[in-house]
């Protein structure tokens, strides 16, 4: 199996070593220290690494192509790793790792590890330290500047990405420490950037200009603790999930997702839907048509528990800075991270507790789950590709987008 995995990691080293190549990646970080066991969240004593995975995303069937050992944590928003648009660098955080001196018990990690996606097989090649708990990474269109969300310092991390090498540069006080600092991410122009804060239910604003970052005084409220955030590619609306009150054991209640409007400034919070129990992953769609929001529902709860239900994956259109779901299907429990492929046909979601990824395919508003699982060596606790222009219109869609008002790209925000 080894054997395999190294000779799939080689054919995607060589097919990303050329500019014009067409290779398609998703990288996944598996958390192997934490798991479900009948349904309450457990330390693993003596667990094996945590690794980053590799999944080739070209063929028709998604496949996994190579492992690495790299520290990771199901701690935070499932976006904490992320890819540079050429696909050259990943970056996965690690927000708790095991105590040393007491190894029942975890503390706040620092750790952000670059993996080589083009040396064969990948490799890690720096481990870089930032604030405590780094959790949501995300990089710019650009690939010039990462951000790195630090969960227990109440900060943003600036990293610069130059010549295959990743330092970091500067660090952007948000919020306190228990401000629970979750995710970063860019906006496309490489502008702005939203910052998520789940423990005092704020989302904040950065403004980017070269490699200065700096944070506005122009805080949202979108729903209780918003937690996951995704921009869509053309840029136009921001998703986010509120978890409520998840840390206080699963409740029960039905929490919301909001759409951000960010097509003028100051950004604002223009609509939320009820979609389910922790909804802990969100993602937008290549296209800008639809987002994704996994739901928890209770997996969280032992078996038998009258809170207890079935995960899901939940597709959400967006048609004028309004959200309604508009298909569902089934998932493992304790889901976490998900992922596109850049054509939106294919959508991959994590299963942590399952240890697998669950293929899944969108055909206009219609979710249908394949039933292909892909094994991963850990709990799959994110998943992400790079962040890259999205594919064009075809020519009547853009015609009844512009009629309709739905989708089009709109111009670049202009400043206040």
């Amino acid at each position: 199996m080894r054997a395999a995995l190294l000779a799939g990691a080689a054919a995607v080293a060589l097919g990303l070593a050329s500019p014009a190549a067409t290779a398609q990646i998703v990288v996944s970080g598996n958390d192997n220290k934490r798991t479900l066991v009948n349904g309450v969240n457990t330390l693993l004593q003596n667990p094996r690494p945590d690794t980053v995975a590799i999944i080739d995303l070209n063929g028709r069937t998604p496949r996994l192509v190579a492992q690495v050992e790299a520290p990771h944590s199901v701690v935070g928003p499932p976006m904490s790793v992320a890819v540079t648009p050429d696909e050259r660098l990943a970056l996965a955080s690690s927000a708790e790792k095991i105590d040393p001196e007491n190894p029942r018990r975890t503390i706040p990690d620092n750790r952000v590890s670059v993996i080589d996606l083009r040396a064969s097989p990948p490799r890690v090649v720096q481990t870089l330290e930032v604030g405590s708990g780094p959790a949501g990474i995300s990089i710019n269109r650009a690939g010039t500047l990462a951000l790195v969300a630090n969960r227990m310092a109440g900060t943003v991390s600036v990293l610069r990405i130059r010549d295959g090498q990743v330092s970091v540069i500067g660090t952007v006080e948000i919020g306190p420490a228990n401000s629970g600092v979750s995710h970063a991410q860019f906006t496309p122009d490489g502008r702005h950037a939203l910052v998520t804060r789940d423990g005092d239910s704020f989302i904040s604003v950065l403004r980017i200009e070269g490699e200065t970052v700096t944070k506005l005084n122009q805080d949202m409220n979108a729903g209780l603790r918003p937690y996951g955030l995704h921009v869509s590619p053309n840029g136009n609306w921001a998703i986010v999930g509120n978890v409520g009150r998840a840390s206080a054991g699963n409740t029960g209640d039905i929490e919301t997702v909001s759409l951000i409007d960010l097509t003028r400034e100051p950004f604002r919070v223009v609509d939320t839907v009820s979609v389910g129990t922790t909804p802990e992953g969100v993602m937008a769609s290549p296209d800008g048509r639809h987002a994704v929001v996994v739901v928890h529902n209770g997996t969280g709860r032992r078996i038998g528990d009258p809170l207890r239900g079935r995960a899901e994956v939940k597709l959400l259109r967006i048609d004028n800075n309004r959200i309604r779901v508009v298909s569902a299907a089934p998932a493992g429990d304790w889901v976490q991270g998900m992922a596109f492929s850049r054509d939106g046909q294919t959508l991959l979601i994590g299963n942590m507790a399952d240890k697998t990824i669950g293929v899944y395919r969108i055909q206009g508003d219609r979710l249908r789950d394949t039933g292909q699982r892909i094994a991963v060596d850990g709990g799959p606790a994110a998943l992400r590709t790079a962040e890259v222009a999205p594919p064009p219109a075809p020519a009547a869609r853009r015609g009844a987008e512009r009629r309709s008002g739905a989708a089009a790209p709109a111009a670049p925000s202009q400043p206040r």
